[in-house]
Order: C-alpha cells, then structure tokens, then sequence
C-alpha cells in the first residue's frame, strides 16, 4: 500500500493540536542507517479509511515524502479515547537487510469441511488470530492461510503444523509447540446442569395442646 506524508515543521502540544483541527495527523518516521527521525504529517480522513484495511498494519508500506518514496511499517497509533481520531502515528523506515519482528495475520478456511465439523458437528475455535514472525522483508507475507479440512475431533491444530512461507520463521517466546486451533465437540462446550437438591420438606412439629 501507498500513502502520503508531508515534513512537519512545528511541533509540540500545541503545535499538534492545532495540526489535527486543519484535518492533519501528526508522526514520525524513525529507522534506516542513514536516517534521523522525521516528524511528518498526514491527511486523517485517508489515514482513517487506511487503518481500517488489514494490509496498512501487517505489510510493508510505500510513503511518498518531498517525492521521494521509501519502504516503512507502522508500529504505534494512538487514538482519541472516545472520538473518531487518531491523535498521532509512528512509522519505521525499512531497509532490504532489516530483520523484521511482525504479528501476521492468519487466515484460517476449510473448517466447514473437516471431518470434525461435517462428521462430528465440533467447534472449531481460533486461539490466535495472528503470529508473530521474524524475516526480511522481501520475505514478509501479507497472512499466512491456513486450512484446516483436515481437523478430526479430538485434534488441534498447533504452529509446527503450518507451513510457513519461504524465509519466515515462527516466534513462540519459549513456549513449545503453541496451539492455533482447538477441537472442542459440542458436549464439551455444553456445561451439564448442576443436579438441584431436593428441597427437604419441613418436618411438621405437634402443636401443644
């Protein structure tokens, strides 16, 4: 994706929030060898409708500055805690020997067909919906697809199982063999009723004569 950003000059409190009342965003730009950070600009409304795309947050971006074109992911935005506003965003120049750390999103498909669904009638529930990977970036994927006709019931789906794209490794922060899909079949997702006491009935005293 290709976006615009303009060089900001002023900067400061005030400077930023007079900046977001004319329809502009403020940021930075930091990153790359030769590169001290940059603050930038850029329109909200076309920042907006980008954010809302998954393609803005997980691959690499083309900003156009001073018609000039250079290769940047974004790495923070901070919204308004109410409003439709994004109060500031951070972007990180990258250059073809930058080994990237990025949560990628996983799209996952076939699960109406797998034995476990069609033949067993389970649910299927997603435990991560993106993974965190290391490579270059000509190597970064947009998502990683996952199919999962082949679930069975009693099976889960783990990150040993999928094959990652050429270059692309896996970050599992220690954990061994993380699980991205569990089988759950309706039973178990069922909790059975808690049997209810019987209600002792009062015993009826003798009344004194």
């Amino acid at each position: 994706m290709k976006f615009v950003a303009f060089e900001r000059s002023k900067q400061g409190t005030g400077a930023s929030r007079r900046l977001r009342i004319t329809g502009r965003t403020p940021g930075i730009v930091y990153g790359g060898k030769a590169h001290q950070p940059q603050s930038i600009e850029l329109d909200h409304n076309a920042l907006w409708h980008a954010l809302k795309k998954e393609a803005f947050h997980a691959t690499i971006l083309e900003m156009e500055l001073d018609g000039k074109t250079s290769k940047v992911l974004l790495r923070d935005v901070q919204y308004h805690p109410f409003k439709q506003l994004v109060l500031h965003i951070d972007f990180q120049r990258v250059e073809a020997d930058t080994v990237l750390h990025m949560k990628v999103p996983l799209h996952y498909s076939g699960q109406e067909n797998s034995p476990a669904v069609k033949a067993d009638a389970c649910l299927v529930n997603p435990v991560m919906n993106e993974l965190e990977v290391t490579c270059l970036p000509a190597d970064l994927p947009e998502f990683i697809a996952v199919d999962l006709s082949d679930l069975k019931k009693g099976h889960s789906l783990h990150v040993n199982d999928v094959a990652l794209p050429k270059g692309v490794k896996a970050v599992v922060h220690g954990k061994n063999n993380p699980v991205l899909v569990s089988v759950v079949s309706v039973a178990e997702e069922v909790a059975p009723e808690a049997a209810a006491p019987a209600a002792a009935a009062p015993a009826k005293g003798k009344g004194k004569k």
